[in-house]
């Protein structure tokens, strides 16, 4: 099992090179890394995720449990952090390797989506005007869903 939950920032093509294994039968890797958004007006000042850290380990553990199942994979990373986060900096990461690029390409696009859903933490965005809890999409259950069809 590869999840990582970390407060602190990352660099992904470390994370890639220390828990990515890639094996003799790896012929592709794809990794993602999201970042806090800035809002369109600039008005976000930072984001705060909380989370129960032994629920979340396990529901991100699940979702790598379904991936393994789903896709053809060698390895794969899930990486997602946690406290103050400023716009600009990077948020999670998913890194997948498999045996084909469109396998590894897939996945990803699979961990992403679920992350986006189903990954138990609780956002409060700060701005001058005060904070706000973010709301579930119904676009991103959207996303999510087209993997049940």
């Amino acid at each position: 099992m590869t999840v990582i939950l970390l407060e602190e920032d990352f660099r992904p093509d470390q994370v890639q090179e220390e828990h990515l294994v890639a094996s003799d039968n790896t012929g592709a890797t794809v990794c993602f890394t999201g970042l806090v958004r800035q809002d369109s007006d600039g008005s976000l000042r930072s984001m705060v995720l909380e989370h129960y850290p032994a629920m979340t380990k396990r529901a991100l553990e699940r979702i790598e449990d379904e991936a393994r199942k789903r896709f053809d994979l060698t390895d794969l990373v899930i990486l997602h952090r946690y406290g103050k986060l400023l716009p600009g900096e990077r948020i999670m990461m998913v890194a997948t390797a498999s045996a084909h690029r469109a396998e590894a390409f897939r996945a990803a696009e699979f961990l992403m989506d679920f992350l986006k859903t189903d990954a138990p933490f609780w956002k409060e965005e700060e701005r001058a005007e005060g904070t706000s809890w973010v709301r579930a999409l119904k676009s991103d259950d959207a996303q999510r869903d087209r993997w049940s069809a």
